[in-house]
């Protein structure tokens, strides 16, 4: 589950709290062959048990780089940080995605602090409809991967 940040597009998941999204996350990128980074602290302890009923045997194919923090993971990175947030201006729509971008939700409880929104590059909202404040974390990265996949023609075969 190590692993060098390529150029290949990842998706970025910032001190998550919840080890089912986790791991619907892990299975997602399995089945796509989308490399995950894992900023920790995780809210739960990043385990195969705590991971194993939304990811299934999945998760186990996953290409996993932890990291154990913020700084560890903004000095290995490259490619563009594109950060999923609902305070962005550029709807997903509207977003032009490369094919090293790195797509980063954030925790579910807190999000991600003001110091990782200043360092992203990109900061897109999917479109909801008004009254509504935000999707699950998991349905988020599967939305915007599936969008950025789409742009950069980085569908597996």
């Amino acid at each position: 589950m190590h692993s060098p940040i390529s150029g290949a597009m990842r998706i970025a998941l910032y001190q998550p709290d919840i080890a089912g999204n986790v791991g619907t996350i892990l299975r997602l990128a399995a089945c796509i062959g989308v490399p995950i980074d894992i900023i920790e602290p995780c809210g739960f302890a990043f385990s195969d048990r705590a991971l194993r009923r939304s990811g299934m045997d999945y998760a186990a194919n996953a290409e996993v780089v932890r990291h154990a923090d913020w700084a560890a993971f903004d000095d290995s990175r490259r490619g563009r940080l594109v950060l999923l947030t609902t305070g962005a201006d550029l709807t997903l729509v509207n977003a032009r995605f490369l094919a090293g971008d790195i797509l980063m939700v954030g925790s579910e409880g807190a999000g991600v602090p003001d110091h990782v929104h200043a360092a992203a590059d990109l900061r897109v909202r999917i479109p909801m409809r008004t009254g509504f404040r935000s999707l699950n974390v998991a349905v988020s990265a599967g939305i915007a991967l599936a969008e950025a996949l789409r742009q950069t023609g980085g569908w597996p075969e």
